[in-house]
């Protein structure tokens, strides 16, 4: 199991990795747009990845290519929120197909994933960070060496305890 705790820290199997989290911190009871991480104890069993720019993955998790039209739907008030789903023209949901390298490869938080509550909060990812580990608006965020290392020993159905 993945810990996360307040002093940016992931830990997994005795190893530390130097993490970012949300920019107003954590909180129990997480609302679409607070900027926080929820806590909480949540699985992790899919990686969305960028194949154009990560060629090479040692993982046992299931994987799945990010193409260009694919976003989350992080608007409450749409019937599809808090899912993958396939962009319309002009649209304006979390796309994953970004010019930043940010969502090069995303680890899904099943956080409110099962039933959904709408406005509960949305995207809960493990992504890459930000230079100097800016905070994120909600997501964890890793450099992209410690997220393919981790990548390589975590199992099949992980989980994440966020403890803030």
């Amino acid at each position: 199991m993945m810990i996360v705790n307040n002093k940016s820290e992931l830990w997994y199997n005795k190893i530390c990795y130097k993490c970012a989290y949300g920019k107003n911190g954590f909180i129990k009871s997480k609302k679409e747009g607070d900027g926080c991480t929820p806590i909480g104890t949540f699985h992790i069993n899919k990686l969305f990845l960028r194949k154009d720019r990560i060629k090479t993955i040692v993982t046992k998790i299931k994987t799945i290519p990010i193409v260009k039209n694919m976003a989350w739907e992080d608007n409450p008030r749409r019937k599809n929120y808090n899912k993958l789903i396939a962009l319309q023209k002009n649209s304006h949901r979390e796309r994953l197909y970004r010019k930043d390298h940010l969502y090069d490869l995303i680890l899904v938080v099943e956080y409110n994933t099962k039933k959904i509550i709408r406005g509960k909060g949305s995207a809960i990812f493990i992504h890459i960070t930000k230079p100097k580990y800016k905070p994120t608006q909600g997501c964890i965020a890793l450099t992209k060496k410690d997220f393919l290392n981790l990548l390589k020993k975590i199992k099949k159905k992980e989980k994440i305890k966020i403890i803030g």
